[in-house]
């Protein structure tokens, strides 16, 4: 029997490691250990996280989709 492991989406309790500010990214070391960072400490810890093989899952899109519309804007172009 295989079993696949489901992993949650980050929420705003998840806390980046470094910073405290909501994380965005999540990491798993090749020994099984989790930590969680904000976008910004993502990018800047990725590369030699990439280096240790640790699987990186970067949810920092969601900013993009979080982003408020100006008041008094329909959000549309015109």
């Amino acid at each position: 029997m295989t079993s696949t492991l489901t992993v949650e989406p980050l929420t705003a309790v998840d806390r980046c490691d470094r910073c405290g500010a909501q994380a965005y990214v999540r990491v798993t070391m090749p020994a099984g250990s989790e930590l969680l960072f904000c976008a910004h400490h993502g990018r800047e810890y990725a590369p030699k996280l990439r280096e240790l093989d640790a699987e990186i899952m970067d949810e920092s899109e969601r900013l993009d989709d979080a982003q408020p519309t100006p008041a008094g804007s329909s959000g549309r172009p015109d």
